[in-house]
């Protein structure tokens, strides 16, 4: 470890690009490299800390879903990844944020699903109710895991358990054939689930939702999503383009008009 230098670095950035990997997911490789070579430098293990430094993270992705994409994609998967869908693109909740519901985090009757301190990516809990929509779907979900258990004989407490064959009732930890196959039905082949997490801040966006409002439900920290898609509301853009027509305080009253042999003379504009 005490040998490790910043060509070894670069080469192996390099080899990885050569492998088709993004330079987000090389860098972050390189991250869990720098924390153990610090945790060594800490606990005296190394008497030197290298300096590393780590590859840019690379342009953002820039994936949206229209409403019609999303719609096609959704009507392509099994019912019960519907519902975790649909709950990452209404709220901007992470997949892993979804699909580790259990049930005691879902109250339908007084219309919220709840996710606990610690559980999450900023380690902050989240409390959001719920749309007619995403209740009805859920409610319908419930009933598919409550079947399950009748089926199984034992208790389930996932939310989003797989439902068939050998791990029935276990916690579905990925959907990652299912999304590739419903997307390249929709027609949208290659989006990413992350898509739907900007999606939805971009949704709460045009609907006028307020930013301190909307970063608690999608549980960012702080506006940088808003600056790294560059996000602005319609309504911003309209405000925009209604200063840009009005007459600032140098437009000039008067527009000279030409006139006779070249002569200038000021009429009303």
């Amino acid at each position: 470890m005490a040998t490790i230098t910043q060509a070894d670095v670069d080469r192996y950035a390099t080899l990885r690009y050569k492998q088709d990997i993004r330079p987000s997911t090389v860098r972050r490789e390189l991250g869990s490299l720098t924390k153990m070579l610090r945790l060594a430098y800490k606990t005296h293990k190394l008497m030197r800390l290298p300096m590393l430094e780590k590859p840019e993270e690379g342009d953002p992705r820039q994936g949206f879903f229209e409403d019609a994409q999303y719609a096609a994609v959704w009507a392509r998967l099994p019912e019960d990844l519907q519902a975790a869908v649909a709950i990452m693109h209404t709220f901007g909740w992470r997949k892993q944020e979804a699909l580790g519901l259990t049930r005691r985090q879902l109250d339908l009757t007084v219309g919220t699903v709840r996710l606990d301190a610690g559980h999450t990516k900023n380690k902050e809990g989240r409390v959001v109710y719920l749309t007619p929509t995403l209740t009805t779907q859920l409610r319908a979900q419930e009933a598919r895991v409550q079947a399950l258990e009748k089926q199984l004989g034992r208790i389930i407490p996932f939310l989003f358990p797989h439902l068939t064959g050998t791990r029935a009732g276990t916690k579905r930890g990925d959907f990652r054939k299912a999304w590739a196959t419903a997307c390249k039905a929709a027609g949208v082949a290659g989006r990413t689930r992350h898509d739907l997490r900007r999606t939805a801040v971009r949704n709460m966006e045009r609907r006028g939702v307020p930013r301190s409002v909307a970063m608690k439900l999608t549980g960012h920290k702080t506006e940088s999503v808003y600056n790294r898609y560059a996000i602005v509301s319609d309504t911003d853009l309209q405000a925009a383009a209604a200063k840009l027509e009005a007459p600032t305080a140098h437009s000039p009253v008067h527009s000279p008009v030409l006139s006779g042999r070249g002569k200038t003379r000021r009429v009303n504009s």
